[in-house]
């Protein structure tokens, strides 16, 4: 029979706090009182996580299932393969590092009991760096402001998401694409809470500042087309001035004569336009680049291996893995 409650929990070289998450995960989610199976998606790590991961799976057959990918594809990519295999009426995402205390995934059930869809989470108290909570807020600000989608902490991953939710995600098709925004949009009664946060267990973050704006650009312009409705204005109230510009200069030539002393003038005004330009390429890029993903139908991620109690898909190097440390 299918479980009440379906945990997805993307993995990538977090072999220091494994033990950790299954120490405490494992309890909390008992302590529910609701059937329940745990989804581990292993997003390619180099370090030991499969093996641990195998290990656990042998320990709870029952109710773990792990999902090894064959390289590394992204957090997102590890959610969605995980939806795909996902059997619960509730699905709950939640990050490895143990930032997201499992035993709060007992409030998301709740405020869903309520008749919300899709439940996110805020943290309290955000046990991050000064730079990363920053960033963090900017990058909330701009995205709401541009995409009109509403997640006051689009950063945390402890979320609850409707089955029916995550059957009209799962069939969507775009290569890039950012979870939580994708249940906003598909969501009819969202809802937020508060949640406990955490330091990092072990381990060291994945998402470096290039990584967090490289997500917000694949989140962008994924979900709006603002960017290049701004170019389009921006390009129209330059020429605008670019065209007054140029009345008030032949008007100046014919009147007072030739004149040097405003050539400064002119190269900064070429300069501000070909950085204008430079960006407005760059943005249009980022919409090409989405186009080219998707028209080359690569598929998104590639599983290698299912470990499950009654059904294993597995490669001669998978069952190697397994049987490594008996």
């Amino acid at each position: 029979m299918n479980p009440e409650i379906s945990i997805v929990i993307p993995v990538y070289n977090e072999e220091a706090g494994l033990a950790k998450l299954f120490a405490r995960l494992y309890p909390a989610l008992q302590e529910l009182g609701k059937s329940y199976e745990i989804l581990f998606i292993n997003d390619g790590s180099s370090d030991r996580s499969a093996t641990m991961l195998a290990e656990q799976f042998r320990r709870r057959p029952d109710v773990t299932r792990v999902i090894l990918f064959n390289g590394n594809y992204g957090q997102h990519m590890a959610i969605l393969a995980g939806f795909m295999e996902a059997r619960g009426d509730i699905i709950v995402t939640l990050d490895a590092d143990l930032q997201n205390p499992p035993e709060e995934i007992g409030k998301l059930l709740a405020k869903m009991a309520e008749g919300y869809d899709y439940v996110g989470s805020i943290r309290r108290e955000r046990h991050d760096t000064a730079w990363r909570a920053w960033a963090s807020r900017l990058n909330n600000y701009l995205r709401e402001k541009i995409t009109h989608v509403r997640m006051t902490d689009q950063g945390n991953m402890l979320r609850a998401y409707s089955r029916a939710v995550v059957d009209l995600i799962n069939q969507c098709t775009e290569v890039n694409t950012f979870v939580p925004a994708l249940a906003y949009t598909f969501a009819q009664h969202p809802a937020e809470i508060e949640v406990e946060h955490e330091a990092r267990a072990a381990g060291k973050t994945k998402y470096s500042l290039y990584s967090l704006i490289r997500l917000n650009f694949d989140l962008v312009t994924g979900f709006s087309m603002v960017p290049l409705q701004f170019l389009s204005l921006l390009g129209v109230v330059l020429a605008f001035f670019s065209a007054m510009l140029f009345i008030v200069l032949m008007v100046r030539r014919f009147a007072l004569g030739a004149e040097v002393q405003g050539i400064f003038t002119l190269f900064a005004i070429e300069f501000f336009l070909m950085g204008v330009l430079l960006f407005g390429i760059g943005v249009v890029g980022e919409y090409i680049g989405r186009i080219y993903q998707q028209v080359r139908g690569r598929p998104r991620y590639v599983v290698k291996a299912i470990l499950e109690n009654n059904h294993e898909q597995q490669s001669p190097a998978v069952r190697s893995l397994i049987q490594r440390e008996q």
